[in-house]
């Protein structure tokens, strides 16, 4: 048995609370494909003092939950809330760049439109808010390696000076890709300003 070393133990999954968790499974089944794996309406069982509470567990790979949901009664929007300490957002990496650019596409044919979109060096990231206003970022890695862009993050003067990157308009990306240019141009032509949207995003959406 190690008791001395640090073991690095894997982000499994992510609790979250709600107050509508039907309108939250259906937002993750369409944005990020999660599936169902179990759903009761008495998650403490047993052990439950009070209200029974409604709670779902739901993955979209092998593990057996990426997200749970539970809905507590009582929960309300707080116009305040970039005051206080919280989860900022959530993150998930697609493996290329069409795989982002085509689930941006995917999504816009349902009305659902990320709220920022930048490349940031080491990545090209797009934001979008869930049905409780949580920030889900969706990104790709531009060096197609993590250790790369580990270095880019620790190294780069370009993203020590600015580390939102370059903002992006997702439908230019999607025309220069179509048109042929490779993943590496496209991140490239972001970083010389020829996808920038025609209005500049607010970065406190994601605050």
């Amino acid at each position: 048995m190690n008791k001395v070393t640090i073991v690095h133990p894997r982000l499994q999954h992510l609790g979250m609370t709600t107050t509508d968790i039907d309108a939250m499974l259906l937002w993750y089944r369409k944005v990020l494909g999660m599936t169902l794996v179990h759903r009761t309406s008495s998650a403490t069982g047993e052990h439950g003092a009070g209200p029974n509470l409604m709670a779902a567990w739901v993955s979209n790979d092998e593990a057996n939950h990426r997200l749970a949901f539970v809905q507590l009664p009582g929960l309300g929007e707080d116009p305040d809330r970039a005051h206080h300490h919280r989860l900022q957002h959530l993150a998930f990496e697609y493996r290329n760049l069409d795989e982002l650019l085509g689930t941006y596409t995917r999504l816009k044919e349902q009305s659902i439109m990320p709220v920022l979109c930048t490349d940031s060096g080491a990545q090209t990231a797009f934001y979008y808010e869930d049905p409780d206003h949580n920030s889900v970022e969706l990104n790709v890695d531009n060096y197609c390696d993590s250790w790369t862009s580990g270095e880019h993050l620790r190294n780069s003067p370009e993203f020590a000076k600015n580390p939102m990157g370059k903002y992006v308009d997702p439908e230019k990306m999607v025309a220069a890709r179509d048109a042929g240019a490779s993943p590496w141009d496209l991140h490239e032509r972001a970083w010389a300003g020829e996808f920038a949207p025609a209005k500049s995003y607010d970065p406190r959406v994601l605050l």
